[in-house]
């Protein structure tokens, strides 16, 4: 795992020592990303200068080392990722008499031969990895970017500055392009409110204006004579979606398991593949425990894991990890995490994220990236399951719930929703905790009140795509609250994807996929990890799994009202049910009570009145609000309020 960065058109921009010096303040601020070494490479008459950060990985000598050109002089390369059938292209490559010797065993160096042999598209549409890349072609005299299929790895890029000082920037991270003389920082306030909503700022958009997320699986090309970038999708997981509910799965139930655990062992033997020490992040949950399961069972030696664990009540699964562990025979390591320790994170986020970021897991995610990296240098994690199998209970509650909602007319919804919302989430807590034991396990909730006044907030939608936006909503009408703001149209309001034949539950699925997938959770795990030097793997997001998963039919995720079942079956062929069967817990911290109690006082500094007004970004009064009711206890405005807490604190950076 490494980090890249750049940039390209540059007229009249540096002398040849200003350029590696510039290069140079680039990539050191990403250092983390790859401390193990530096190159970079320029071209003055092109215009055009590559960097590279690399943590050594595969190939450990100076063979591995970038940029890299390859044999025929054609391409130079500046890659971040891994391909985990690189071995078998290489196969390929010397079949076909297309490569006589190697330099090195690095995948980077597979991806260049591919590059001479089939072309970029054909080689990419080969890879079975994670990545994102830059190729400076000089025949074309072209850019290329690129980014795998389901976004595990950042790109960014975008054009600045003008005249002369024009430049198009790109990099792994934002720090590495705000370096860049002709950065100009401009904060997008349309991209603000898309962050009020989601609590990330999905791709393309980014924090600063005229400055982008590269989708994922796209290809980017741009040259001096074709300035507009020129995008290309060479897989897209909707269209996978739709082929898939199309054709369908015709074995039976247990065929199906058995390919999934087949496909599921290829994908892990494969990412287990390393030159360095690796393990795996271990929640006890269903997805890391089936991951760590098939580790073991392809392992010679038992697999590190790594679990923290929090003393609060409600936010702690370490001890179901630790009987996962202790039943599969795992070298497993916890750590019982103070809230002083997490509250010690905060400081840095606004850093690590380098734009604003607004899930309160980033903090328990680095957590325990930094527990592991102090013993491996690679780690596995379980992230997908629940975009792939139907995991989230947000999926049933929302079909089940429209369902019945749809039955009664709006004024009677919203009615329901200001009596549920008329009491505070404790309040409902303490009212329906002698009932929660009794509920099935697709309903029980840690934190009840807080699922109701989520919920009440969704009750007067008026179609199950409203309902669904509801529910990943946080700011309900971010334009008026953030001052100049104009919500920009999204994946999920406005530009939908056209996802013909799936259900209501499969949509919801599909969109999580495309959107709260890569821009959220792919982005806290790949900094949080980054931040330590640590590569953070997902096997679910190997493309075959994600391609077979669609094929199934819905009646194999969830059945009985419970989802995952094909998963489940899996796992079980490997742990007891009995150490597995509990309700979801999710990642968290306990952020309201934190607010609450140790936080109050740089939240409020971040929150006063007269700062918000004179910085200009907010309209004070709807935070000013809801500040109070929280810190009174009569709501629980945690999601919002670290919302602009996260962007508070980025901006205090700046």
């Amino acid at each position: 795992m490494c980090g890249l960065t750049g940039y390209f058109g540059a007229e009249t921009f540096f002398a040849v020592e200003d350029a590696r010096s510039v290069l140079k303040r680039m990539a050191d601020t990403i250092v983390s990303r790859g401390p193990d070494d530096f190159g970079c490479w320029h071209d003055d008459s092109a215009g055009v200068a590559l960097a590279h950060r690399r943590l050594s990985i595969l190939d450990l000598s100076p063979a591995g080392h970038q940029p890299m050109q390859s044999v025929c002089g054609r391409y130079i390369l500046v890659f971040n990722g891994e391909i985990y059938n690189h071995q078998n292209l290489r196969a390929e490559l010397e079949k076909s008499s297309l490569v006589s010797r190697w330099r090195g065993h690095s995948d980077t160096e597979t991806i260049l031969a591919g590059l001479v042999a089939w072309g970029v598209r054909a080689t990419v549409e080969r890879c079975i990895g994670m990545f994102a890349f830059a190729i400076w072609d000089r025949e074309e005299r072209a850019l290329t970017l690129g980014r795998d299929r389901l976004g595990e790895k950042p790109l960014y890029y975008g054009w600045q500055g003008s005249g002369g000082r024009s430049c198009f920037l790109f990099g792994s991270e934002l720090k590495a392009l705000k370096v860049h003389p002709s950065f100009s920082a401009e904060v997008d306030r349309s991209a603000m409110c898309l962050l009020m909503r989601h609590n990330y700022i999905p791709a393309p958009y980014s924090i600063y204006k005229d400055i982008y997320k590269l989708p994922p699986g796209v290809l980017l090309t741009v040259s001096l004579s074709q300035r507009e970038p020129k995008i290309s999708k060479y897989w897209s997981l909707s269209d996978v979606a739709v082929s898939g509910c199309r054709q369908g799965f015709s074995g039976s139930p247990e065929q199906a398991v058995d390919e999934l655990e087949g496909l599921l062992k290829s994908a892990i033997g494969q990412q287990m593949v390393a030159d360095v020490p690796l393990g795996a992040f271990l929640s006890g949950g269903i997805d890391s425990s089936t991951v760590v399961a098939l580790m073991q069972a392809q392992s010679g030696r038992p697999v590190k894991t790594f679990t923290i664990g929090f003393n609060e009540e409600g936010y702690n699964e370490a001890v179901h990890a630790k009987a996962v562990a202790r039943h599969l025979g795992t070298d497993h390591t916890e750590l019982y995490v103070t809230h002083q320790q997490a509250l010690d994170v905060i400081p840095r986020l606004p850093t690590l994220y380098c734009e604003p970021f607004s899930d309160s897991s980033q903090i328990p995610t680095f957590l325990v990236s930094q527990l592991a990296r102090q013993h491996v240098t690679v780690s596995l994690s379980g992230d997908a399951g629940d975009e792939l199998f139907c995991g989230y209970n947000r999926y049933l509650l929302a079909n089940q719930l429209w369902r019945k909602l749809s039955r009664f007319p709006v004024s009677a919804r919203r009615l329901a929703a200001y009596g549920l919302t008329a009491f505070s989430p404790s309040f409902w807590n303490a009212l329906l905790a002698p009932f929660n034991g009794v509920l099935p396990d697709s309903m029980r909730h840690a934190n009840l009140g807080d699922k109701l006044h989520k919920g009440a907030a969704v009750l007067a939608t008026k179609s199950v795509d409203a309902l669904y936006l509801g529910l990943v909503s946080h700011w309900d009408d971010p334009s008026s609250l953030v001052i100049g703001g104009n919500e920009f149209p999204t994946l999920l309001t406005g530009n939908a994807p056209q996802l013909f034949g799936l259900d209501e539950i499969q949509r919801m699925m599909a969109l999580d996929a495309i959107t709260y997938l890569p821009d959220d959770i792919l982005v806290k795990v790949d900094r949080a990890a980054m931040g330590v030097s640590l590569e953070s793997r997902v096997p679910f997001l190997d493309h075959r799994v994600v391609e077979f998963a669609w094929c199934l039919p819905q009646s194999m995720k969830l059945r009985d009202g419970v989802g995952k079942w094909i998963l489940r079956q899996v796992l079980y062929r490997h742990v007891p049910k009995a150490l597995i069967e509990r309700p979801k817990m999710g990642f968290g911290v306990p952020i309201d009570a934190w607010l609450r109690g140790p936080l109050k006082d740089w939240a409020e500094a971040l929150l006063d009145e007269s700062r918000l007004r004179r910085e200009g970004f907010f309209n004070p009064m709807q935070i000013r609000q809801k500040w109070a009711e929280h810190l009174s206890g009569r709501r629980n405005w945690q999601y919002h309020l670290w919302d602009i807490l996260m962007f508070q604190a980025w901006l205090s950076e700046q």
